[in-house]
């Protein structure tokens, strides 16, 4: 075996060894995590579908409980609220599958809206305290009722059921109250629904 031969295969064990070395640093590096570089819309659309389900049973516990104190059948609001799909004979409903079904169809209403209520609320206020995030949430969920009420359900119902129940049957404090209830239980829940970066137990420590 030649001195050549020795020499050669010395600078190949070499570069092995180099690259060994290399791949054993590169697996004991801790690995990257991902940050978002701007706002994390995906997710605060996300966390607030499920927001919303918060908001939509918070304001419909208030309106059973309210109807229920005056002498009302506790379902009132839904009664009215399915004259949208179903006309006037929604009216007549009490109990039985079509209210259950219209309850569902609300808290849904509520979590689609909370996608975009609890997006903007983030936008608005950022980590600030839950002064400012109430404050916001209450002149949102205000828009929001006169949005609904007066710029949407008051010419779409009659143009197509023949009629404006709810804004006729609705009292329009109770309208807007029921939005406030709904804007302020996403503006308490809303740490919930802030991104926080995950963090292995080791980075913690």
């Amino acid at each position: 075996m030649t001195a050549s031969s020795n020499e050669a295969k010395k600078q190949e064990l070499a570069e092995l060894r180099e690259r060994v070395a290399r791949l054993e640093r590169e697996i004991d590096a801790p690995a990257e995590r991902w940050q978002p570089t701007e706002f994390y819309t995906a997710y605060y659309v996300m966390a607030g579908l499920v927001l919303g389900m918060f908001g939509a049973v918070t304001s419909l516990l208030f309106n059973v409980v309210g109807s229920t104190l005056v002498g009302q059948y506790p379902l009132k609001l839904i009664q009215v609220y399915l004259t949208f799909p179903l006309g006037e004979r929604a009216l007549e409903l009490e109990g039985g599958m079509t209210l259950t079904l219209g309850c569902c169809l609300y808290i849904a209403t509520g979590m689609a809206l909370g996608a975009p209520f609890h997006t903007l609320l983030v936008r608005a206020t950022g980590t600030s305290g839950l002064g400012l995030r109430l404050l916001v949430a209450t002149l949102m969920a205000a828009g929001m009722w006169l949005v609904h009420f007066y710029l949407i359900l008051a010419w779409l119902q009659p143009v197509m059921f023949g009629g404006a129940w709810i804004v006729e049957q609705i009292p329009w404090w109770i309208g807007l109250t029921t939005h406030l209830i709904y804007g302020w239980t996403l503006a308490l829940v809303y740490p919930l629904g802030l991104y926080v970066p995950y963090r292995r137990q080791t980075e913690q420590a």
